[in-house]
């Protein structure tokens, strides 16, 4: 486990130079980021490269180690060779320190057999430390060793063992680790400047790449958005889109739709601010002329022709109607619909008024009518008047487009059918249909319109006011013409309400 411990000390003074490198480049600038892309991608690219040639390091300085001791137990076998071939093995102990001190050892032996025979020795230590035996050495013991010898002192000696010449089982040498550590430590020296090289050049390269590829892009965007955010109406401020086919030339192009679509909304937002501001300068003269409209159409009751009779009690409906609109709306956006007052409303006798609004009598264009017998509605009567003159009158628009009109070609057609407790009214043309561009944008103010010029305004209001009364409103598919189809449920019955009432009976 000793063995072990050294290994992260070892290895740990290798980023601090990077890091204290990259601190001073750290922009100090307002707001949150401290540390810009670019400077994020120069960082994590030394770290990387860094931490690649730590793991490099790692088996290189083992590797290092064993070829160092291989050499001296190359250097050791041959001044074997020569002690052994001394004359009765006196070799002069002058050249025995010669020798001695060309291989780097205190002494020098050989065992054969059972004999093992001291072929050198000089100035030996009181002791040895390390003993390593180079003939079994595994990678993890050696990778262990290499940093447990990166550690020791200068006063450790260690003792190598390995092949013997000459038949012999095995050859060792006594040398001090000081040489050896000396050795790896400047092996370790020129890694960690080569490493710092390496890490420095691939950073920049990879840098300099990035920067032209994601950084400049993305700084691009990034300040076309802010440009935009400051004026979004302006179609000058929409991002050009540039001719890369990869991720950010794709998010330049969603981002270019983005800011075009919304720039078409604002400005359609602010022609609706501004009509609606209009409207209103324009409602209170308005809503003074219907006043006015109104007090001389009561004298029309006092006309005994028989067609003023009839006609005079709805045209005065009508215009009190068109009174209590303008006293409550004012424009789609600005108006506030009021809560329907609901109540059993018979639908026959308001589509009969509905025809006579839009003026249908002279049979210009057929009108069929399909509502089962004393149907009744739980709905506002004026509202339901609303909803159904809005969509027969663009009804009648769009057959009016194919004059002369022939009644038995165009045709309106309004049915009305209960299912539990819900009404479902239906009103059909036999028109051109709805094109599919205003299929989109059904119920949209200035979009679902399907006649040049139109507003759709009258779909819009439909729509609210039946979603007002809790239904739903819809365009049937696959039908001839155009036909819409709404529904109104009943209210749901009260019986704490009604509770007391039942009691008294």
């Amino acid at each position: 486990m000793t063995r072990h411990e050294p290994v992260p000390m070892a290895a740990s003074p290798a980023p601090s130079p990077e890091t204290e490198k990259e601190q001073p480049q750290r922009p100090v600038g307002p707001g949150p980021v401290r540390l810009g892309l670019s400077g994020k991608l120069l960082l994590l690219t030394v770290l990387f490269v860094m931490l690649a040639e730590v793991l490099i390091y790692v088996p290189s300085i083992a590797t290092f180690r064993l070829n160092w001791l291989n050499d001296r137990l190359a250097a050791a076998h041959t001044a074997a060779l020569v002690l052994d071939a001394a004359p009765s093995g006196m070799v002069p102990e002058s050249l025995a320190r010669q020798i001695l001190a060309s291989v780097g050892a205190h002494g020098v032996a050989m065992k054969m057999g059972h004999q093992r025979r001291l072929l050198a020795v000089s100035d030996m230590p009181p002791h040895v430390n390390h003993e390593i035996d180079m003939r079994d050495m595994p990678w993890h013991r050696a990778i262990a060793d290499a940093f447990v010898t990166l550690l020791c002192s200068d006063d450790d000696a260690m003792r190598v063992v390995g092949p013997a010449p000459m038949g012999g089982d095995f050859l060792e040498i006594v040398m001090d680790e000081k040489p050896l550590r000396q050795a790896m430590i400047r092996f370790s020296t020129n890694i960690l400047l080569l490493s710092l090289l390496i890490s420095g050049i691939t950073a920049m390269l990879v840098y300099l790449a990035l920067h032209y590829l994601l950084v400049r892009p993305m700084r691009r965007i990034t300040a076309n958005m802010m440009a935009f955010r400051a004026d979004p109406e302006n179609s000058s401020r929409i991002i050009s889109v540039s001719k890369r086919r990869d991720e950010i030339g794709l998010a330049e192009t969603e981002l270019a739709s983005m800011q075009a679509d919304l720039s078409s909304m604002l400005q359609q937002k602010s022609r609706l601010a501004a009509l609606g501001l209009a409207v209103s300068k324009i409602n209170h003269d308005l809503r003074n002329l219907l006043t006015s409209a109104s007090l001389f159409s009561e004298g029309l009751t006092m006309v005994p022709d028989p067609r003023v009779q009839r006609f005079a009690p709805k045209l005065m409906r009508a215009l009190e109607r068109a009174i209590a609109f303008c006293e409550s709306t004012l424009s789609y956006g600005r108006a506030q619909e009021p809560p329907p007052d609901r109540e059993e409303t018979a639908l026959e006798p308001i589509v009969a008024e509905v025809r006579d609004t839009l003026e249908l009598a002279d049979d210009r264009i057929g009108w069929i009518t399909a509502i089962e017998r004393d149907l009744m509605v739980d709905a506002d009567p004026d509202q339901l008047l609303r909803i159904l003159l809005n969509l027969a009158r663009n009804a009648v628009q769009a057959l009016e487009t194919r004059a002369p009109n022939d009644p038995s070609r165009d045709q309106v057609r309004i049915t009305g059918r209960r299912e539990g407790a819900v009404v479902v009214v239906e009103v059909s043309d036999t028109g051109p249909g709805f094109p599919a561009k205003a299929r989109e944008h059904l119920f949209k103010p200035f979009q679902s319109s399907a006649r040049t010029g139109g507003t759709g305004l009258g779909l819009v209001i439909a729509g609210e006011l039946v979603r007002a009364h809790g239904g739903e409103i819809g365009l049937v598919e696959g039908t001839i013409g155009a036909t819409f189809q709404f529904t109104i449920p009943d209210r749901a019955v009260d019986l704490e309400a009604h509770r007391p009432a039942r009691a008294r009976a």
